[in-house]
């Protein structure tokens, strides 16, 4: 089964309420088994706008990742992120080369 994958852009416009998303959204990622692979390290833009942070969470599938966005917990956490940030965030299947 392939797997999930959340990647989300973001430029953060007020570090303060960013930060206690950062906090609620990992408690939410440790109890919906993500991983981070990417989490706002060196970026460097090749074609098109670009965004200061940059996440990539891998899930052990497709259904694991839209479950970890649509959770409680994870709504909770999101609540602190709006108006605090602006970015883009895609639910994106890994390939499965079998």
């Amino acid at each position: 089964m392939p797997k999930g994958y959340i990647i989300a852009r973001v430029t953060v416009e007020d570090a303060e309420r960013y930060a206690q998303y950062a906090q609620g959204s990992g408690a939410a990622m440790e109890k919906y088994g993500a991983r981070v692979l990417v989490r706002a390290g060196r970026y460097e833009a090749l074609e098109g706008d670009a965004r200061a942070r940059n996440v990539v969470l891998e899930f052990e599938s497709f259904e694991a990742a839209r479950a970890y966005y649509h959770s409680p917990e994870y709504q909770a956490a999101r609540e602190h992120r709006v108006g605090a940030a602006q970015g883009e965030f895609l639910l994106v299947e890994g390939f499965d080369p079998a």
